[in-house]
Protein backbone atom coordinates (compact mmCIF):
# COMPACT_ATOMS: atom_id res chain seq x y z
CA UNK A 1 0.00 0.00 0.00
CA UNK A 2 1.20 3.65 -1.08
CA UNK A 3 2.29 5.78 1.77
CA UNK A 4 0.10 8.87 1.49
CA UNK A 5 1.83 12.39 0.29
CA UNK A 6 -0.33 14.85 2.73
CA UNK A 7 0.80 13.60 5.47
CA UNK A 8 3.40 15.77 7.31
CA UNK A 9 6.58 13.72 8.51
CA UNK A 10 8.03 13.92 11.97
CA UNK A 11 11.52 15.39 12.31
CA UNK A 12 13.56 17.29 15.25
CA UNK A 13 12.62 17.14 18.53
CA UNK A 14 9.65 15.24 18.95
CA UNK A 15 8.71 14.40 23.22
CA UNK A 16 7.72 10.96 23.83
CA UNK A 17 4.87 13.16 25.79
CA UNK A 18 4.11 11.81 29.32
CA UNK A 19 0.56 11.51 29.69
CA UNK A 20 -1.46 13.52 32.30
CA UNK A 21 -3.30 11.84 34.90
CA UNK A 22 -6.05 13.37 37.58
CA UNK A 23 -5.30 12.10 41.09
CA UNK A 24 -7.51 9.54 40.58
CA UNK A 25 -5.63 8.17 37.94
CA UNK A 26 -8.53 9.34 35.10
CA UNK A 27 -6.97 10.78 31.89
CA UNK A 28 -6.37 14.66 32.51
CA UNK A 29 -7.92 16.64 29.71
CA UNK A 30 -6.71 20.10 30.28
CA UNK A 31 -3.47 19.39 32.19
CA UNK A 32 -2.54 17.31 28.87
CA UNK A 33 -3.34 20.62 26.60
CA UNK A 34 -1.33 22.96 28.92
CA UNK A 35 1.78 20.23 28.62
CA UNK A 36 1.23 19.77 25.19
CA UNK A 37 1.14 23.75 24.21
CA UNK A 38 4.63 23.89 27.11
CA UNK A 39 6.19 21.65 25.00
CA UNK A 40 5.30 23.28 21.37
CA UNK A 41 6.09 26.94 23.30
CA UNK A 42 9.65 25.09 24.47
CA UNK A 43 11.28 24.20 21.23
CA UNK A 44 9.11 20.65 20.00
CA UNK A 45 8.52 20.26 16.38
CA UNK A 46 6.99 16.96 16.53
CA UNK A 47 4.56 15.16 19.05
CA UNK A 48 5.02 11.66 20.30
CA UNK A 49 1.85 10.19 22.21
CA UNK A 50 0.97 6.78 23.71
CA UNK A 51 4.63 5.23 24.03
CA UNK A 52 6.69 4.48 26.77
CA UNK A 53 7.06 7.59 28.15
CA UNK A 54 3.67 7.74 28.11
CA UNK A 55 2.75 4.62 30.05
CA UNK A 56 0.94 2.98 27.54
CA UNK A 57 1.53 -0.29 29.35
CA UNK A 58 -0.59 1.32 32.00
CA UNK A 59 -3.64 1.99 29.69
CA UNK A 60 -5.72 -0.06 27.92
CA UNK A 61 -7.65 0.23 24.33
CA UNK A 62 -10.61 2.47 25.01
CA UNK A 63 -8.09 4.77 27.19
CA UNK A 64 -5.61 4.62 24.46
CA UNK A 65 -8.12 5.59 21.90
CA UNK A 66 -9.52 8.34 24.20
CA UNK A 67 -6.11 9.78 24.44
CA UNK A 68 -5.19 9.54 20.81
CA UNK A 69 -8.28 11.82 19.33
CA UNK A 70 -8.10 14.15 22.33
CA UNK A 71 -4.72 15.29 21.60
CA UNK A 72 -4.80 14.70 17.98
CA UNK A 73 -8.01 17.55 17.50
CA UNK A 74 -6.31 19.77 19.86
CA UNK A 75 -3.15 19.89 18.12
CA UNK A 76 -4.85 20.42 15.13
CA UNK A 77 -2.66 19.18 12.35
CA UNK A 78 0.32 22.23 13.91
CA UNK A 79 2.90 19.88 14.32
CA UNK A 80 3.44 16.15 13.12
CA UNK A 81 1.92 13.61 15.43
CA UNK A 82 3.41 9.97 15.82
CA UNK A 83 1.06 7.56 18.00
CA UNK A 84 2.59 4.71 19.83
CA UNK A 85 -0.48 1.93 18.40
CA UNK A 86 1.89 -1.27 18.98
CA UNK A 87 0.59 -4.28 20.61
CA UNK A 88 2.10 -7.53 21.16
CA UNK A 89 -0.72 -9.41 19.00
CA UNK A 90 -0.79 -7.93 14.68
CA UNK A 91 -4.75 -7.69 14.98
CA UNK A 92 -5.06 -5.13 17.60
CA UNK A 93 -1.82 -3.33 16.06
CA UNK A 94 -3.77 -3.24 13.30
CA UNK A 95 -6.85 -1.94 15.04
CA UNK A 96 -5.09 0.26 16.93
CA UNK A 97 -3.29 1.99 14.34
CA UNK A 98 -6.42 2.82 11.90
CA UNK A 99 -7.85 4.41 14.65
CA UNK A 100 -5.02 7.02 14.88
CA UNK A 101 -4.73 6.81 11.05
CA UNK A 102 -8.16 7.50 11.00
CA UNK A 103 -8.02 10.71 13.99
CA UNK A 104 -5.36 12.30 12.56
CA UNK A 105 -2.02 10.86 13.28
CA UNK A 106 0.60 11.36 10.62
CA UNK A 107 2.64 8.05 11.82
CA UNK A 108 2.40 5.07 14.05
CA UNK A 109 5.20 4.13 16.43
CA UNK A 110 5.21 0.43 17.02
CA UNK A 111 7.15 -2.11 19.45
CA UNK A 112 8.54 -4.81 18.22
CA UNK A 113 6.12 -7.88 19.26
CA UNK A 114 7.02 -8.41 23.12
CA UNK A 115 6.31 -10.47 26.26
CA UNK A 116 6.21 -14.00 23.81
CA UNK A 117 9.64 -12.62 22.21
CA UNK A 118 8.17 -14.27 18.62
CA UNK A 119 10.92 -14.93 16.25
CA UNK A 120 12.08 -12.71 13.32
CA UNK A 121 10.13 -14.17 10.40
CA UNK A 122 7.04 -13.41 12.10
CA UNK A 123 8.10 -9.82 13.69
CA UNK A 124 8.73 -8.80 10.19
CA UNK A 125 5.33 -10.24 8.34
CA UNK A 126 3.75 -8.30 11.98
CA UNK A 127 4.45 -5.18 10.28
CA UNK A 128 4.01 -5.67 6.71
CA UNK A 129 0.55 -6.74 7.45
CA UNK A 130 0.34 -3.66 9.27
CA UNK A 131 2.23 -1.71 5.84
CA UNK A 132 -1.08 -3.69 3.84
CA UNK A 133 -3.73 -1.91 6.72
CA UNK A 134 -2.36 1.64 6.85
CA UNK A 135 -2.15 4.76 4.07
CA UNK A 136 0.59 6.62 6.94
CA UNK A 137 4.23 5.90 7.83
CA UNK A 138 4.84 3.70 10.10
CA UNK A 139 7.70 3.85 12.70
CA UNK A 140 9.57 0.87 13.93
CA UNK A 141 10.46 1.45 17.58
CA UNK A 142 13.59 -0.36 18.15
CA UNK A 143 13.90 -1.05 21.51
CA UNK A 144 15.87 -3.92 22.68
CA UNK A 145 14.88 -2.74 26.55
CA UNK A 146 11.85 -3.10 26.57
CA UNK A 147 11.26 -5.53 23.82
CA UNK A 148 13.96 -8.53 24.63
CA UNK A 149 15.31 -7.90 21.15
CA UNK A 150 15.43 -5.50 18.12
CA UNK A 151 15.94 -5.68 14.73
CA UNK A 152 18.93 -5.51 12.70
CA UNK A 153 20.61 -2.80 9.82
CA UNK A 154 19.67 -5.48 7.57
CA UNK A 155 16.10 -6.45 8.57
CA UNK A 156 15.44 -2.68 8.85
CA UNK A 157 16.19 -2.10 5.70
CA UNK A 158 14.62 -4.98 4.11
CA UNK A 159 11.39 -3.38 5.65
CA UNK A 160 12.40 0.10 4.04
CA UNK A 161 13.47 -1.46 0.38
CA UNK A 162 9.62 -3.50 0.58
CA UNK A 163 8.28 0.12 1.49
CA UNK A 164 6.99 -1.30 4.89
CA UNK A 165 8.73 1.15 6.61
CA UNK A 166 9.34 4.85 6.56
CA UNK A 167 10.79 5.96 10.01
CA UNK A 168 12.87 4.41 12.75
CA UNK A 169 13.25 5.59 16.37
CA UNK A 170 16.73 3.68 17.60
CA UNK A 171 16.40 3.51 21.36
CA UNK A 172 19.03 1.17 21.95
CA UNK A 173 21.50 4.39 23.53
CA UNK A 174 24.48 3.61 20.85
CA UNK A 175 24.49 6.11 18.28
CA UNK A 176 26.61 3.86 15.92
CA UNK A 177 23.06 2.43 15.06
CA UNK A 178 21.88 5.74 13.66
CA UNK A 179 25.63 5.73 11.61
CA UNK A 180 24.61 2.50 10.21
CA UNK A 181 21.26 2.83 9.75
CA UNK A 182 21.65 6.32 7.65
CA UNK A 183 24.48 4.72 5.60
CA UNK A 184 22.90 1.77 4.50
CA UNK A 185 19.15 3.33 4.09
CA UNK A 186 20.08 6.82 3.13
CA UNK A 187 16.95 9.61 3.26
CA UNK A 188 14.49 6.62 2.35
CA UNK A 189 14.37 6.31 6.60
CA UNK A 190 13.62 8.86 8.96
CA UNK A 191 16.06 7.71 11.80
CA UNK A 192 15.45 8.96 15.40
CA UNK A 193 18.08 8.72 18.16
CA UNK A 194 15.86 6.93 20.92
CA UNK A 195 17.54 7.25 24.00
CA UNK A 196 19.23 10.36 26.53
CA UNK A 197 22.35 9.76 26.81
CA UNK A 198 23.75 10.23 24.25
CA UNK A 199 21.76 12.52 21.81
CA UNK A 200 24.94 14.79 20.70
CA UNK A 201 26.56 11.59 19.00
CA UNK A 202 23.80 10.30 17.28
CA UNK A 203 22.07 13.94 16.06
CA UNK A 204 25.90 14.16 14.90
CA UNK A 205 26.35 10.74 12.70
CA UNK A 206 23.01 11.81 11.29
CA UNK A 207 19.83 11.38 13.39
CA UNK A 208 17.19 13.36 11.55
CA UNK A 209 15.35 14.30 15.48
CA UNK A 210 15.29 13.08 18.58
CA UNK A 211 12.26 11.01 19.94
CA UNK A 212 12.82 10.23 24.28
CA UNK A 213 11.87 11.07 27.55
CA UNK A 214 14.40 14.14 27.51
CA UNK A 215 12.74 16.07 25.27
CA UNK A 216 9.32 15.38 26.92
CA UNK A 217 10.96 17.35 30.25
CA UNK A 218 13.89 19.85 29.37
CA UNK A 219 12.67 20.46 25.36
CA UNK A 220 14.27 23.70 25.68
CA UNK A 221 17.84 22.36 26.48
CA UNK A 222 17.07 19.56 23.97
CA UNK A 223 16.93 21.73 21.21
CA UNK A 224 19.50 24.07 21.54
CA UNK A 225 21.89 20.23 21.51
CA UNK A 226 19.76 19.11 18.39
CA UNK A 227 20.13 22.83 16.54
CA UNK A 228 24.03 22.76 17.28
CA UNK A 229 24.15 19.56 16.44
CA UNK A 230 22.36 20.35 13.03
CA UNK A 231 24.19 23.41 12.71
CA UNK A 232 27.58 21.43 12.92
CA UNK A 233 28.93 23.69 15.60
CA UNK A 234 30.08 20.67 17.66
CA UNK A 235 31.77 23.39 20.12
CA UNK A 236 28.23 24.92 20.49
CA UNK A 237 27.02 20.70 20.68
CA UNK A 238 29.47 19.84 23.42
CA UNK A 239 28.21 23.19 25.65
CA UNK A 240 24.40 22.08 25.47
CA UNK A 241 25.58 18.18 26.10
CA UNK A 242 27.21 19.32 29.36
CA UNK A 243 24.24 21.47 30.25
CA UNK A 244 22.45 18.47 30.73
CA UNK A 245 25.35 16.58 32.04
CA UNK A 246 24.52 16.50 35.38
CA UNK A 247 20.90 15.61 35.37
CA UNK A 248 21.72 12.57 33.02
CA UNK A 249 24.17 11.32 35.56
CA UNK A 250 21.83 11.57 38.34
CA UNK A 251 18.90 10.69 36.04
CA UNK A 252 20.48 7.38 35.11
CA UNK A 253 23.26 6.63 37.91
CA UNK A 254 22.10 8.21 41.03
CA UNK A 255 19.51 5.17 42.37
CA UNK A 256 19.65 2.71 45.74
CA UNK A 257 17.91 -0.52 44.59
CA UNK A 258 15.91 0.96 41.61
CA UNK A 259 15.04 4.55 43.29
CA UNK A 260 13.65 6.05 41.94
CA UNK A 261 12.40 5.34 38.47
CA UNK A 262 12.64 7.07 35.73
CA UNK A 263 9.15 7.68 35.20
CA UNK A 264 8.79 9.02 39.19
CA UNK A 265 11.87 11.65 38.03
CA UNK A 266 10.17 12.54 34.59
CA UNK A 267 6.85 13.75 36.49
CA UNK A 268 8.71 15.73 39.09
CA UNK A 269 11.17 17.34 36.33
CA UNK A 270 7.85 18.52 34.89
CA UNK A 271 6.63 19.66 38.57
CA UNK A 272 9.47 21.56 39.40
CA UNK A 273 8.89 23.68 36.36
CA UNK A 274 5.95 24.58 37.31
CA UNK A 275 3.82 22.49 35.47
CA UNK A 276 0.90 20.28 37.10
CA UNK A 277 1.06 16.68 35.51
CA UNK A 278 0.41 14.23 38.50
CA UNK A 279 1.59 11.60 39.20
CA UNK A 280 2.59 8.11 37.51
CA UNK A 281 -0.13 5.51 37.44
CA UNK A 282 0.66 3.03 39.97
CA UNK A 283 2.57 0.96 40.89
CA UNK A 284 5.18 3.76 40.51
CA UNK A 285 4.00 6.81 42.72
CA UNK A 286 5.81 9.83 43.92
CA UNK A 287 9.43 10.86 45.00
CA UNK A 288 10.64 11.33 47.91
CA UNK A 289 11.83 14.63 49.41
CA UNK A 290 15.24 14.30 48.98
CA UNK A 291 15.42 13.01 45.46
CA UNK A 292 12.82 16.25 44.93
CA UNK A 293 15.48 18.61 45.93
CA UNK A 294 17.96 16.93 43.60
CA UNK A 295 15.92 18.00 40.94
CA UNK A 296 14.93 21.06 41.86
CA UNK A 297 19.04 22.00 42.24
CA UNK A 298 19.66 20.25 39.03
CA UNK A 299 17.00 22.64 37.37
CA UNK A 300 18.69 25.79 38.67
CA UNK A 301 22.00 25.31 37.85
CA UNK A 302 20.88 24.64 34.46
CA UNK A 303 20.62 27.14 31.17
Amino acid sequence: MKVKDTIKKPYGICPASMTIWNADQTYNKKGMEKYLTWLLDNGAQSISICGSTGENIAMNMEEQREIIEHVSGFLGGQVPLVCGTGRYDTLNTIKMSRFAQDHGADCVMVILPFYLNPHKKAVMQHFRDLREALDIEIMVYNNPWFAGYELSVQEVKELVDDGTIQCIKAAHGDPNRVHELKYHCKDDLTVFYGHDYAAMEGLLAGADGWLSGFPAVLPKQCRRLQDACFAKDVDAAIAAQNNIQPYIDYFFYDKVNGVPHWQEICKYTLQAQGLDVGLPRKPLGELDDANKKKIEKLLADME
